[in-house]
């Protein structure tokens, strides 16, 4: 089963973003708004339960923390999408690492973490330039306390819903 973690902002954050996902983005209905910890994989019985053991151990240890999403950013010409980034990254980054650390270590190399929510994916390179230029110079300003983080799993239908939630206690 196919199994990935991601932090879930608030619903502010979630109805702004969805009023763009909604059109510009084709896994809307797939699942909700979400900065990704670690991406879709296929993981069996046991790499499930030393996840999940490992899930409580770093989140025991990790304080709830304040992310402030500042404005709408692109990742082009790499891919076509744009997205609510960060005023400073560092601690999503930094928590991202612990999570991926241990029995969820791997090498991914082919891009650099960058956290961040996805407002619109896929789009032409015409479609991506002229949302971006409509949205680059509108000021954001939505602090969200990352509080928990879930485990998703993928339904067959290829929606992804929550396994199970994990609360930061550190």
């Amino acid at each position: 089963m196919n199994f990935g973690i991601v932090a879930f902002p608030s619903k502010p954050v979630q109805d702004f973003a969805n009023s763009l996902r909604k059109r510009y983005d084709p896994h809307y209905s797939s699942i909700q708004p979400h900065m990704t910890i670690r991406e879709g994989e296929l993981w069996d019985e046991t790499q499930l339960e030393h996840a999940i053991q490992h899930m409580e151990e770093i989140t025991k240890r990790w304080a709830p923390f304040h992310v402030r999403y500042n404005r709408v950013s692109t990742f082009y010409p790499v891919n076509h999408v744009i997205y609510m980034a960060l005023e400073d990254p560092l601690p999503m980054i930094r928590f991202q690492e612990a999570i991926n650390s241990g029995p969820l270590s791997y090498n991914r190399t082919n891009y650099v973490y960058v956290p961040h929510l996805t407002l619109g994916q896929q789009l032409s390179a015409d479609e991506l330039h002229d949302v971006y230029a409509s949205l680059r110079h509108k000021a954001l300003d939505f602090t969200n306390i990352v509080d928990r983080i879930h485990l998703l799993y993928q339904t067959e239908n290829m929606a992804w819903t929550a396994y199970q939630s994990f609360l930061l206690r550190g």
